[in-house]
Formats: structure tokens, sequence, C-alpha cells
């Protein structure tokens, strides 16, 4: 008994040593890399050229095809959007699958299709691989192109660009590339309405018919298959898909600027400014410096816990979020730091990105910073390797980009090997604080002057939504015009004022469609600024009801008081707005001339009583409204107006394009109603 009870009492003791030699604040050491066990995908290449590689996984009874069309990137031009529809077009049918065939076949089998203008995928069931390969291969070898078809991928993009004409960061995204890549070069070119309308059936043709070749394709199968299976299928269907030469492109590749330069897209509307800090570099995928790069991203902006983000959202709280990126490439790369703040810390926002991208290059990164970016990456990576399409990827990226073979499996190894020294060479060679364009979408009114600082001449480049420079000096308004002169123009080329004021009521009907649904609008308005609103979607109702001075708003059967600053708004949209402006407060500013689709337009800012801006467009030969653009919840919402109609002697838009985040929603007026009686009940707010 008393043996027992010395060896449980040394036991004991024995660990309390042990406890008391652990020092707990002094952080562990990280292990070695563990190491990454892939396996090495089957291969094989057709005699045609088509290279082949198949990773076997039959832990689910499923199955994926996809191709890879590895072309260089091509200068679209005047036709900037042909490639990316061509590719859509090959989802819409073959000589022998209609579209409606196509569809009901792939449902049938419970699988998934998608295609593209650089590759095709397909995935479901490995029991029904053969019958969805012979889908993949008819579309490949048999494609048909329909004018139909052209034409509904068309009004779709020409809806997605009408939303993103107006759209602060779509604005951001294309003005930064053309500028950063010029708009001669293929990463720098962009679609606007003028080039998707001028996309012809041969342009997508030819595209597909001069590219989607074997000898140029990678084909990754992953599943529950073997190579010899997978062979046999690939051969079957595919072997007469004939190889061709395929057209290689030359351009110059940009370099970062010698200075650092300031871009402003002006937008009087803006209440929040959209900061780019870009320029290209030169890191192709597969160098050495790559896996560093990221390390020293990921510290200085790659995630929420990135020294950019703690800075300007926990620190200032300029921004909800402020990121950064180093984009390795095939042809040239690029970096850019973006964040979003309001109009009066636009430039304190710019200086403390500057000062981070300084501090990354000047200072090592701690211990700490440097091993929770490991952390998360090797974290990240691991998680995928549990996808058997990373396999695949990973073969298709060895091949495509020549990599080492081993340059997956040594992964971690080379990522765990990053040191501190590191971390600071490549940030010193591809993080530019003096080399950088500082891209600006806002209000230059309100940020111009103190952001000219950043520049080392103290000049502003100013360029438009579509990245063409302008002078703002030449773009302004005659000398000696008013926005009261613009207003009363407008006022009298839509019937005058008398006129106006004998409408004591108006009901109009409109109707539209988007991503497929039906909605209709009922406007009703009555002297002098009530309005109730009637929107129907089909699968519910909205009611919004203002009856000059509050509002509510009645959706699917929630019910809430409009706030404040909107139920000023509304004002904006009585019947004698436009005869009313400084009764109700509001002031009236002139901005400059614009052009918009094709038309010389005056901008008038209106200044609600709170400081909210709404910018009216109008056209400076017929005087007519184009366009509005309002401030709302955060985000600018865009209205278009065309085909002027007269009613009772006054002009109406028969059409308006309303931007919204799913896209433009085209609303044509059925009907417009006068002076009907409307009751005072119906505008009523309880």
């Amino acid at each position: 008994m008393k043996k027992r009870f010395f060896i449980l009492a040394l036991i004991l003791f024995s660990g309390s040593l042990l406890f008391a030699q652990v020092d707990r604040s002094v952080r562990p050491k990280p292990g070695p890399a563990p190491e990454v066990k892939i396996g090495n995908p089957d291969s094989f290449v057709l005699k045609n050229g088509l290279k082949v590689f198949v990773v076997e996984n039959h832990k689910l009874p499923s199955i994926a095809f996809n191709l890879v069309v590895d072309r260089d990137p091509i200068v679209e031009g005047k036709n900037a959007g042909y490639i990316s529809i061509a590719g859509q077009l090959l989802r819409t049918g073959t000589k022998s699958r209609s579209k409606d065939k196509l569809d009901e076949e792939i449902d049938f089998l419970g699988a998934s299709l998608s295609t593209s203008s650089d590759g095709i995928y397909a995935s479901g069931l490995s029991k029904h691989a053969e019958k969805i390969f012979s889908i993949v291969s008819d579309i490949i070898l048999n494609p048909e192109f329909k004018q139909e078809e052209l034409e509904k991928i068309r009004k779709q993009t020409l809806s997605g660009l009408a939303y993103q004409k107006d759209d602060p960061d779509a604005i951001s995204n294309r003005v930064s590339s053309a500028i950063m890549y010029g708009k001669e070069h293929p990463y720098g070119e962009m679609e606007t309405e003028e080039t998707v309308k001028s996309v012809t059936l041969d342009m997508c043709k030819k595209y597909v018919d001069t590219y989607f070749k074997p000898n140029i394709s990678y084909l990754a199968i992953v599943g529950d298959i073997n190579k010899a299976k997978a062979k046999t299928l690939v051969e079957k269907f595919l072997s007469k898909w004939e190889k061709k030469d395929v057209p290689k492109t030359q351009f110059e590749n940009p370099k970062a600027p010698i200075v650092n330069k300031v871009e402003l897209v002006n937008r009087p509307s803006s209440v929040q400014s959209v900061i780019s800090v870009c320029y290209p570099v030169d890191l192709p995928i597969g160098n050495d410096n790559v896996i560093k790069a990221k390390v020293a991203n990921l510290i200085l902006g790659g995630s929420a816990t990135g020294r950019l983000f703690m800075n300007l959202r926990e620190a200032k709280a300029y921004t909800y979020g402020a990121y950064s990126s180093i984009n390795a490439d095939k042809y040239v790369g690029s970096f850019s730091a973006f964040t979003k703040v309001r109009n009066s810390v636009t430039d304190s926002a710019v200086t403390e990105i500057m000062n981070e991208m300084k501090k990354i290059r000047n200072e090592k990164v701690s211990d700490e910073d440097l091993q929770k970016a490991k952390n998360l990456i090797s974290g990240n990576f691991t998680r995928s390797l549990e996808q058997p399409r990373t396999i695949a990827e990973f073969a298709i990226n060895i091949a495509r980009y020549n990599l080492p073979k081993d340059y997956y499996k040594n992964y971690l190894k080379n990522l765990n090997a990053v040191t501190a020294e590191d971390v600071q060479n490549v940030a010193k060679k591809y993080i530019k604080p003096n080399n950088s364009n500082i891209v600006i979408v806002g209000s230059g009114d309100e940020i111009a002057k103190n952001i000219s600082k950043f520049s080392v001449n103290g000049k502003i480049d100013y360029f438009d939504t579509y990245a063409d420079k302008y002078d703002p000096n030449v773009k302004k308004a005659p000398a000696g015009l008013t926005a009261e002169q613009v207003l009363n123009k407008y006022v009298e080329a839509i019937g005058g004022r008398e006129n106006i004021l004998k409408v004591k009521d108006k009901v109009v009907k409109m109707s539209g469609s988007m991503q497929g649904m039906t909605i209709t609008m009922t406007q009703s308005f009555k002297a002098p600024n009530k309005m109730q609103q009637l929107l129907d979607f089909g699968v519910g109702q909205q009611t919004l009801v203002f009856n000059g001075e509050k509002g509510k708003i009645n959706s699917m059967g929630q019910e809430q008081e409009l706030p404040a600053d909107q139920a000023e708004s509304m004002k904006l949209g009585s019947l004698y707005s436009m005869l009313e402006y400084g009764k109700n407060n509001f002031k009236t500013e002139l901005g400059g001339l614009e052009t918009i689709n094709n038309k010389e337009t005056y901008s008038v800012i209106l200044i609600s009583p709170s400081g909210k801006k709404t910018t009216n467009y109008y056209d400076s030969t017929s005087g007519l409204l184009v366009r509005t653009v309002a401030e709302a919840l955060g985000m600018a919402q865009t209205i278009e107006y065309d085909d002027y109609r007269e009613v009772q002697g006054v002009k109406y838009p028969f059409k308006m394009i309303v931007g919204t985040p799913q896209g433009a929603l085209d609303l044509i007026t059925s009907s417009i109603e006068i002076n009907t009686n409307l009751p005072d009940s119906l505008f009523e707010v309880k």
C-alpha cells in the first residue's frame, strides 16, 4: 500500500516539475512545414495535341470535366465584348441540340454545364459520364450560334453596363485598369454600349473557329473514373477535333509610373470617394518571389487582419474596409490598394495607405505578423487540397506555365522558409508608394484641393467615366450661364409654367422586365406634392405613400415610416418640383458640361436642406432632362429619361432606365392620365 502511494506521489511530483518548466509567456516556435502529399494525376496526350489529366477520386459517385483553352490575350478594340459573348453563345445550342434541348438533357441528368471564352466546365454523376461528355464534345465540335440568342445576351450585357455606367465601384475598376495598362492593352480596354452593339454573329463564330483548338487546350477529368476509362471516353469523342495553328499576339507591357500621379473621376453627386492606389508589376506566375509577395501583401492588406484594414477601419474609422492585392500573371501582374471613404477624409485615407506602403518597405515585419500570415496561407492551401479539382488545376498550371513538377509539393516548404528579410525585399521591389497611380472617383469640388498634394507637381489629371482624359477648364459651362437659366429652359421645353400648373393630378402606368421577372409600376401624383407608388413584381408588391410631409412604405406586409431625409427627397418628385426648388429650401448649383449618350448636357446639382445632393443632366440643345443621379443608402441611384411625348400640353418621358444592383430596369410607359380627380384618401399616411 505504501509502495503504491509512493509511486502516485512521484508521478504527481514529476508532473508538477514538468508543468513548472513551461513558460507560457514565450510563443512556441513553429514546427517544420508539413509534408504535402499530392498524388501525380495520370495524363496522356491525344494525337491532335489535347493534353488530358485524370485525377481519380472514388469517395463520391461524381465526375467533373474542365476544359481550358490557353490562348494569348486579344485586343478587341471597337468590338470589345465579342469574346465574352462568344463564350456565352457556346451554351446556347449545337447543330443537333437547341438550347432548350441542351437544357433539358442537362436537367434530366442532374448535371451542370457552363461555358466561357476560354473553356467549358461540366459535372454530374459518374454513371452519366459518357452522356455528359458527349454533350461537352458536341459543344466543342458542333457549336451553332443563332442571332436571337446573340440578341438576348446583348440585351443582358447592355443592362449590366447601364447599371455599371454610374456605379462608383465599377467606374473605379474600369478606369484604374485603363490607366494602369492603357486602353489599347487587352487588360485595359473596356466594354461600352457602343462596342457591345457592334458585336456580330460572324465575329463570335470566327473567334471560336480560330481559338478553340486541341493543341492549345488542357482537359482535366476529376472523380469516380480511372485513366483507362477516361482515355477511351476522350478518344471516342474528341479524337476528331482538328488541331490548327492559333494566332499569337504581342503587345508591350506597361510599367509603373515614374512618379506618383493623381487621377480623378469627378462625380459631383458622390458623398464617398472610391480610392485605388495601383500600378502594373512584373511578377510572372511561378516566379520565386510569388510566395514571398503573397506573404507581404497579406500583412499589408490581404485580409481583415491586414495593416490597411486595422489602420483605416479600426484605428481611424474612415471606412468599412481597406485591402490590397498583388497579382501574378503570365504577361503582366498588378498591385492595388483600395478602399471607400467619406469625402472629408479622402486625403487622410490616401496618406495612411501611403504610410503603410512605406512602412512595410522600410521596416522588417514582426515575427508574430510573419507567422500569422504564413499560418493563414498554409491553412487555405491545405484546405484546398481537400478538393480533387485542385489537384487537376495544379497539374494544368504546371503544364501551362512551365512550373517545376514539384512546385506544389514544395509549396508549404517554400512558404515556411520565407523570412522577415524576404518580405522586406519583395516589398521594396513590388510595393511602390512613389510610383503609383492614385485613382479616385469622387466629388472634385470637395476633394480636389486636398488630393493634389500627392502628385509631384501638384497636378490632377481628370478622366471621365470611360477613362478618357479631359481638361476640366474646357468642360466648364459657358460664362454667365446659371442653374436657374438651365432649369427655366427645361420648364419651357416640357410645356411651360402655365401648362405645368394646369396639371392637378396625374397617373403614370409603366412596365418592364429584369432578370426574367416582369415588373409593373403605377405612380399617382396630386398637387402640390402628394405621391403614391405601387410596384408589382409578380411574387409580391411594394407600396410607397407620401402625403407631402411624411411617408410610409409597405413591402410584402412589412410597413415602416420613411426616414426624414428620404421624405425630404420625395419632394423632388412632385408635380411642380421643377418650379419650387426654392420654396422647398433646395439650393441649386450649376455643374459643368458632360457628354451623356452622345448628347452634350449641363449638370445642375440640387442640395436638400439636410445636405444630400442630386444631380440632374439637361440636354444643352433641347433643354430636356436626360439623367438624374442621386445618392441613396450609400450608393448612386441613376435614372435615364428618353422618348418624350406630349400629353395635354406637357411633355413626359415615356422611357426610363433605372440602375439597380441587379442590373438596369427598362420601364416603358403605357399610359399617362391627367386630372382624373384622385381622392385625398389615396395619399393618407396613418
